[in-house]
């Protein structure tokens, strides 16, 4: 008869789920709960790996819907973002994030990945937590990087995917996760449509809005100049990626593999995108004449962007609803932001997750089959999510307009107009220019009375 210890032939416990698996059921007595939580802590490295990858496809999408000239800043940027903001994290932002409670706004304890996080209860080891919130952070650090392609400072964006991975994420993070008000309200944003994208995309927009547009983007008398990207092979593929990985960032967000909602989670973030990009690509087709290629894909982005808040609380026919609204609502977004607010974003960020972001969180309180308001919940949720989304919006505005108007300040934000012209692969990381020059850099050189061996 066993004490309880689970029972090896050859002397060793077993420590994998593998072992668990194949071992006779007489020979141990290994607890169910150490089984669930094998597979639990599987699951959600598996999802967290895929999110790592998809900071692959934020760089494909970047670099192709940006000029060849820039493309290397790019990789640097998504590169960098991710580790600078893995250290940063690791170090202050999951204690403020996860730590205990203060007055439900921030965490206070386990800084440096110190003890302090039994709280939490968590059915996987701490670690492979900490792993899978590192990935959603710098999924919020690198939305920024192609809003403020092309002009931005290396390393301005350096400082600020720093402070964006230490404080500005994790507070809001609190909120919703950390048993901060907003998870004490009922607000429900299960993989963070609101948490991380629409903090990357607000970040995005304040970022775009003090850097100015790219040169030769608005003519003096305001009119739109159309600045195209390289490669829109690469930036759909970089699409399939993200649509890829979203899988994980989704599914890993139940952090159960044993979870029967696991399936259905998949399947509302497929219809969503695949709506998103279907409306679209017919939105762009009925305004343009053309099924345009970047608003398509941005469609099947803002998606995906907006089922990421309800994906386990709403139903598929919503999934549907939810995506046909958001791919209509990212491209006339991406309009507004470029033709009236004259605020240039290259890859139309701010618009698929800032905007997509705030409006799935929203739907949640409509289409949520527990609570929603098309299902008898009243106004209770609709309410504490749009409580949410201002609240988030208004931290993250409000801090990100201190932050780049400090960097600003102190090492500034735009590279000179001859760097620009010439490309940041030259003059931020010494790499060989292109070998051709588009007409619109011609133009700007002549009125800049810029060498072309600039």
């Amino acid at each position: 008869m066993s004490n309880g210890a689970p029972v090896n032939r050859g002397g060793a416990a077993p420590h994998g789920l593998w072992e668990l698996l194949f071992y006779e059921k007489g020979e141990s007595e290994m607890s169910l709960d150490s089984l669930v939580m094998s597979i639990n802590n599987i699951l959600v490295l598996v999802s967290a790996f895929l999110v790592f990858l998809m900071q692959a496809g934020f760089c494909l999408v970047e670099a192709g819907l940006t000029r060849a000239k820039n493309a290397g800043n790019i990789v640097m940027k998504n590169l960098m973002d991710f580790a600078i903001g893995s250290l940063v994290f690791a170090a202050v932002g999951f204690a403020i994030m996860f730590g205990r409670d203060v007055a439900g706004l921030f965490g206070n304890s386990g800084f440096f990945l110190s003890d302090g996080f039994a709280h939490l209860g968590l059915e996987i080891p701490l670690l492979t937590f900490v792993l899978f919130q590192t990935v959603f952070a710098g999924t919020a650090a690198t939305i920024v990087s192609g809003t403020m392609s092309e002009r931005t400072k290396f390393l301005s964006y350096c400082l600020y995917s720093a402070v964006i991975c230490m404080i500005i994420y994790p507070v809001v993070g609190h909120w919703a996760w950390g048993g901060g008000w907003l998870s004490q309200l009922g607000f429900i944003d299960f993989a963070g449509s609101t948490v991380v994208h629409s903090v990357g995309g607000w970040t995005a927009l304040i970022g775009a809005w003090l850097v100015g547009p790219r040169l030769g983007k608005y003519t003096p008398d305001g009119k739109v100049n159309t600045i195209p990207g390289h490669n829109p092979v690469m930036t759909a593929l970089g699409v399939f990626i993200l649509w890829f990985g979203w899988f994980g960032f989704n599914t890993g967000s139940a952090l159960s593999g044993t979870s029967a909602s696991l399936g259905h989670i998949a399947v509302t973030t497929n219809l969503s995108a695949a709506a998103g990009a279907t409306a679209a690509m017919f939105y762009s087709w009925l305004v343009y004449k053309k099924p345009l290629v970047p608003i398509t894909l941005n469609g099947a982005l803002g998606g995906l962007v907006a089922i990421t808040a309800g994906t386990a609380s709403v139903g598929p026919g919503a999934a549907v609803a939810i995506g046909i609204m958001a791919g209509v609502l990212v491209s006339a977004s991406c309009d507004f932001i470029d033709r009236v607010l004259k605020i240039d974003d290259p890859v139309g960020a701010i618009s698929v997750h800032g905007v997509c972001g705030a409006f799935g969180t929203v739907m949640v309180g409509v289409f949520a089959t527990e609570g929603g308001l098309l299902y008898g919940g009243g106004t209770e949720l609709l309410v504490t999510q749009l409580a949410g989304v201002a609240a988030t919006f208004i931290w993250t505005v409000v801090t990100s307009i201190l932050l780049f108007s400090v960097i600003k300040a102190a090492v500034g934000l735009r590279v000179r107009p001859e760097d620009e012209l010439s490309g940041l692969d030259v003059s931020e990381h010494g790499l060989p220019a292109p070998s051709y020059e588009p007409a619109v850099n011609r133009v700007l050189r002549e009125e800049l009375s810029v060498s072309p061996e600039v």
